[in-house]
């Protein structure tokens, strides 16, 4: 079994990733002051035989320049369309993942360079968000027989676009009498609900609830997430074998989601009724777009074929 060596200590944005080298490698960890900087962050630098990889999964935000010149081959989860920062040589895009509770393999590997690295209230912090999620298991593919509807979001106060998407689709699921629907806006902490106070849901939803709930769902939506990055819902989403109802991608994927065979785009809310429509009068096209979603899941997503495809990438750049 070869050795990978953690070069820093990640947040709970790579645990997904923690999880899949642990079962395909012996992980070792020793801080590399030159990364000290980018512990508890959501990048994830190892290396292997001495070869530097990254992981970055922020937000698209931009690529970090001083990672790209030392890393060999710098993977992020959103590389975003059309911007020559993510069009460079040495920039991987990542399939479809999601937090994962990870804690046994955190403590595992870091141990007390916890507290030595990062301080009391981070390592709490990333106790508890670990707590919140859920842990990773290989959904089954469930049968959806009722038209129940589960979405529960937040208001983000920059993303005015991508918050009237999901408004009107609460709006939508609530008026429709076909749908039973459960969920709405989680209102702001500071009060300020940005106008959209009509959709707000009355209960808050817990991480392991929220998944529960999205598993008996009969629409997942997807849409792009904060700077167009891909929420971490599409992933569940995808495990979970939902028929998913999505807004055009802003990021690249290794291998794109096709149009009426793993997911249904749609380019404006007038669509989700046409959508619902389509589905309930076809329920065969329902059935095949959820099992085809499984199925993207299964072969290219899951925390063991994303490390493969990582160290199939890995190999290739070594052989040329």
């Amino acid at each position: 079994m070869q050795l990978i060596v953690l070069l820093n200590i990640p947040n709970y944005y790579s645990s997904y990733y923690l999880f899949g080298l642990q079962q395909e490698f012996k992980i070792k960890f020793k801080m590399d002051r030159r990364f000290e900087k980018f512990n508890n962050s959501p990048i994830l630098i190892f290396q292997i035989n001495d070869r530097l990889i990254v992981i970055d999964n922020d937000d698209p935000s931009g690529i970090n320049s001083e990672l790209y010149q030392l890393a060999e081959i710098y993977f992020v989860t959103n590389k975003l369309k059309g911007v020559d920062a993510y069009e460079q040589k040495k920039i991987k895009p990542l399939f479809p993942h999601y937090p994962i509770n990870v804690l046994p393999l955190y403590f595992k590997i870091f141990g007390l360079n916890l507290f030595r690295y990062l301080s009391f209230k981070q390592v709490l912090r990333e106790i508890y968000i670990y707590t919140k999620r859920p842990i990773y298991s290989l959904n089954t593919q469930p049968i959806i027989k009722d038209n129940f509807v589960f979405f529960s979001s937040h208001i983000w106060k920059k993303e005015f676009e991508v918050n009237m998407i999901r408004a009107e689709f609460i709006k939508f699921c609530r008026k429709d009498p076909r749908i039973k629907f459960e969920g709405g806006f989680v209102p702001r902490s500071d009060g300020n609900n940005l106008g959209f106070d009509n959709v707000l849901s009355n209960k808050h939803y817990s991480p392991k609830v929220f998944s529960k709930l999205s598993n008996k769902s009969k629409i997942g939506l997807n849409n792009p997430a904060v700077c167009g990055a891909v929420s971490w819902r599409l992933a569940e989403y995808l495990n979970s074998g939902l028929f998913i109802l999505s807004f055009p991608f802003k990021i690249e994927l290794p291998i794109k989601l096709r149009h009426g065979k793993e997911i249904h785009f749609v380019e404006s809310s007038w669509d989700y009724k046409t959508t619902l429509d389509k589905i309930l009068n076809e329920p065969y096209y329902h059935e095949k777009l959820s099992l085809n979603a499984k199925k993207y899941f299964d072969k290219f997503c899951t925390p063991r074929a994303q490390v493969k495809y990582i160290f199939d990438i890995i190999n290739k750049n070594n052989s040329i």
